[in-house]
């Protein structure tokens, strides 16, 4: 497997794994067509890339994508389920379900914080949103996501990427 940083041409595969991450624990709880539809999950994607959007595609040898992860910053007037503050952006992360439980996840993690740790402009904060029972939680912890705040069933994650353990 290899990491590779997310462009213009993968946006039909970034909805596809934003399709997974609402469905994360296997139910069909939402089809792509109600995502798009939903202005609150469509923010995720719409435009994409947008100016400082960054994120990252992990592929097999033969080039199939299995999962990705983007982080995106939005606004207090259009906020995400994670949301913090319009500087922190917020991730969105998905692994195929053939593909998942192989470390591709925190390959996908590890590959975008470096990548927030080396723009330009460097990324001081990540924020998500994860959702009671979700296993990925541990995933986060691991990498040095810490609880502050809740929203719904959901708790809201931050890491202070200088902080991160890998750093």
């Amino acid at each position: 497997m290899s990491v590779r940083p997310a462009v213009a041409r993968d946006v039909d595969f970034l909805w596809r794994v934003l399709l997974e991450a609402y469905n994360w624990n296997g139910e069909q709880r939402f089809t792509a067509e109600q995502l798009a539809a939903d202005p609150r999950a469509a923010r995720y994607l719409v435009g994409w890339p947008r100016r400082g959007d960054f994120g990252v595609i992990a592929e097999t040898d033969a080039g199939e994508p299995v999962g990705a992860v983007w982080a995106r910053r939005l606004s207090g007037s259009e906020p995400g389920y994670g949301f913090v503050a319009p500087d922190v952006p917020e991730l969105t992360l998905g692994v195929l379900p053939e593909h998942r439980g192989r470390g591709h996840g925190r390959a996908l993690m590890e590959a975008l914080i470096q990548a927030a740790a080396e723009r330009p402009a460097s990324v001081a904060r990540l924020s998500l949103s994860v959702e009671d029972g979700n296993r990925a939680v541990h995933l986060y912890t691991a990498l040095g996501f810490t609880r502050v705040g809740r929203n719904g069933n959901s708790d809201t994650m931050v890491l202070d990427v200088q902080r991160a353990p890998h750093h």
